[in-house]
């Protein structure tokens, strides 16, 4: 066995402190970059408005979980609701009663009132929601 001798044992504690130091310094710097886990509230189904408070040819954005929904009120009456986050880039959709068809606007991405992809870059078309009526409330679900 041989003799730890003072010089090495105040390089092997120096070394450690020095790593210690720089892992102290950097911990937070690691844990403030990266976004915390969010668990998303399971929702299923939400009051997304009262009849009545769409007319014709309109939509209204409502809260569905942690993510935005859209309520289209068609011109022929239909209720229709989707996600309004855009497939391409998570940008929020807009209902534009012009044409009748969803837009996003952040890189002139095109659904139809089914959620299909018309025109743009979104890869894939809209998440389409379950819309009923209940006494004076328009309650959205997830399908499926």
């Amino acid at each position: 066995m041989s003799k730890l001798s003072r010089r090495n044992f105040v390089n092997y504690f120096l070394g450690g402190s020095l790593i210690g130091t720089v892992l102290a310094f950097f911990y937070p710097v690691i844990r403030f970059i990266t976004p915390p886990k969010q668990v998303e509230a399971r929702v299923s189904k939400v009051q997304a408005a009262k009849v009545g408070e769409l007319t014709p040819n309109s939509f209204k954005i409502f809260k569905f979980g942690n993510a935005p929904g859209i309520l289209i009120n068609t011109e022929s009456g239909e209720l229709k609701a989707f996600t309004a986050i855009c497939t391409h880039l998570a940008c929020t959709v807009r209902y534009d009663s012009e044409t009748e068809t969803i837009h996003c606007p952040c890189h002139n991405g095109w659904f139809d009132l089914v959620g299909n992809v018309i025109s743009g870059p979104p890869p894939a078309p809209l998440e389409a929601y379950n819309v009923e009526i209940y006494e004076d409330n328009i309650f959205v679900s997830k399908r499926g």
